[in-house]
C-alpha cells in the first residue's frame, strides 16, 4: 500500500475426492493470544499465496491475520480463539474449488476471506453457499458472482450465493467511474482497449469501453493478450497504427507493467489505465518510469481522510509483513473484522455447530462499522454499499490520489 492512497457446496462424493486431492496444497495457519481452555474456530483464506500474484495473495492474508490477532489479544470472541488457515488457490479455478472444499470439511471453519480473482469466486462461492460458510471477497469484481450481470442485460438481479459478500466495487460501477474521468478529465478521444480475457479483466474492459462510447469517446477494437505473456509487440503495432491517445487495461499489474514499458518503448507513449488490479507498488517496481503518468482507479478514499485506514497502516506496519498491504491488504482486514464481529455475537448467543455457521452469515448481513476502507455495510445482494472511488495517477513514482467521488 503507497502511503497517500486507501488500500480495495458441492455434493458431498465430490468434496471428499477434492479433500483428499487438497492434502498436498500450500497452507499457513497462525494464531496469536489465544486465552488457555478457549475454543478453536477457524477463519479462512483463500488467495494466491505464490506465482506471480503471491505478493498481492500474501497481502490479503496479512490483512486478514492482522485482525485475528487483534481480536484475540482484546478478547473479542468470549470463550473462544479465532485462529487462520490460509489456503494457496495459485489463482487458478480448479485449485481454489478444491482448497474450498478442504476449509469446508473442517467444522471449525466459521468464515472465509478471499478469494482474489473472480474467475476463481465462481468456482469457490458455490461450495461455501451449500455449506453457509461466509465467504467476504476483498477485490472480486465479476458482476455475475452477485447476480449485477442481469442489470446489465435490463433484467432483474437475484442472489445466486447467500453466503458470499465482497467490500469491493464491482466493474460496472468501477469501470464506468475510470471511463468518466478519461473523457471528462482528460478529455481523451480515442481509446484503445486490451484485456487479459479472465473474468476480472474482460468484464472490466468491457464495462469501461461501453461508458467511453456512451461519453462520445472513439473507442478501438478490443485487443486481447494471455495472462503470463510477457513479449506485446504485436498487440502494441496492431494499436499504434490507430494512433489512439488513451489505453485502458483490464488485468492485473504483472502484464500492465510490462505493456506499458513496451508500448512507451516502441513510441506510443499514450497514458495506460488500469483497474484496482493495477493499483499496486510492484507496478511502478516492474515498469519504472515508463509507469508515470499512468493511472488506476481503487474502493474508497485516500488514506488522509479516513482515520480508520491510518490506524491500519501503522499497524501493518508495526507488524513488520514481507508483503506490502497494497492492494487489497486493507479490504482483507475489513472483511476478517466483519466475520470475526458476526462470530462474537453469534457465540454469545450460544451458536454452535451448524447453527454457529448460519448465525456468522446473518450477522455479516447486518454489518455496519467504520473499516479502513471506509463504512462497511452490505446490500440485499451481498454488495458494498460503499461506492466512493478513487483514481490515482503515478507521479514521481508513487500513486498519488488525483480524484475521489461516489459512483452515480
Amino acid at each position: 500500500m503507497h502511503t497517500p492512497r486507501l488500500v480495495r457446496v458441492a455434493a458431498p462424493l465430490v468434496i471428499g475426492a477434492l479433500v483428499l486431492s487438497a492434502c498436498g496444497s500450500k497452507k499457513t495457519e497462525t494464531g496469536a493470544g489465544a486465552a488457555s481452555g478457549n475454543k478453536v474456530l477457524t477463519l479462512g483464506v483463500i488467495a494466491p499465496l505464490s506465482g506471480d500474484l503471491s505478493a498481492v495473495g500474501n497481502g490479503i492474508k496479512n490483512g486478514a491475520e492482522l485482525a485475528i490477532k487483534q481480536a484475540n489479544a482484546k478478547g473479542t470472541v468470549k470463550g473462544y480463539t479465532p485462529k487462520l488457515s490460509a489456503e494457496d488457490d495459485t489463482a487458478k479455478a480448479d485449485v481454489g474449488a478444491t482448497v474450498a472444499a478442504k476449509l469446508v470439511s473442517d467444522a471449525s471453519v466459521i468464515g472465509v476471506v478471499g478469494p482474489l480473482n473472480s474467475s476463481v469466486a465462481k468456482s469457490v462461492a458455490p461450495v461455501m453457499a451449500q455449506a453457509d460458510i461466509t465467504l467476504i471477497s476483498p477485490s472480486n469484481s465479476g458482476v455475475d458472482l452477485t447476480g449485477r450481470g442481469a442489470l446489465v442485460t435490463g433484467g432483474t438481479q437475484t442472489r445466486p450465493y447467500k453466503s458470499y459478500f465482497r467490500v469491493c466495487a464491482t466493474d460496472d460501477i468501477q469501470g464506468p467511474f475510470g471511463a468518466k474521468f478519461v473523457t471528462g478529465t482528460l478529455m481523451k478521444k480515442t481509446i484503445a482497449i486490451v484485456h487479459d480475457k479472465k473474468a476480472y479483466g474482460q468484464g472490466l474492459a468491457e464495462a469501461f469501453a461501453k461508458e467511453a462510447a456512451k461519453d462520445g469517446a472513439k473507442v478501438l477494437k478490443t485487443e486481447t493478450i494471455n495472462p503470463g505473456d510477457t513479449d506485446f509487440s504485436a498487440t502494441i503495432s496492431k494499436i499504434k497504427v490507430q494512433k489512439p491517445d488513451f489505453l485502458f487495461y483490464g488485468g492485473e499489474y504483472p502484464e500492465a507493467s510490462l505493456l506499458t514499458k513496451q508500448m512507451k518503448a516502441a513510441g506510443l507513449k499514450i497514458p495506460l489505465m488500469g483497474g484496482d488490479g493495477v493499483d499496486a507498488a510492484d507496478y511502478i517496481k516492474i515498469a519504472g518510469t515508463s509507469a508515470e503518468g499512468d493511472f488506476a482507479t481503487a474502493l474508497g478514499a485516500p488514506t488522509n481522510t479516513l482515520p480508520s485506514a491510518k490506524t491500519f497502516l501503522t499497524d501493518y506496519a508495526a507488524a513488520k509483513y514481507a508483503d506490502p498491504a497494497d492492494p487489497y491488504g486493507a479490504a482483507a482486514y475489513d472483511a476478517a473484522n466483519a466475520i470475526i464481529s458476526a462470530l462474537a455475537k453469534a457465540t454469545a448467543a450460544g451458536k454452535s455447530g451448524q447453527a454457529l455457521r448460519d448465525e456468522v452469515t446473518k450477522n455479516v448481513q447486518a454489518s455496519d462499522f467504520d473499516g479502513a476502507t471506509g463504512r462497511i455495510s452490505f446490500d440485499q445482494f451481498g454488495d458494498t454499499n460503499n461506492k466512493v472511488l478513487t483514481v490515482y495517477s503515478v507521479k514521481s513514482a508513487k500513486f498519488v490520489a488525483v480524484k475521489t467521488d461516489s459512483f452515480k
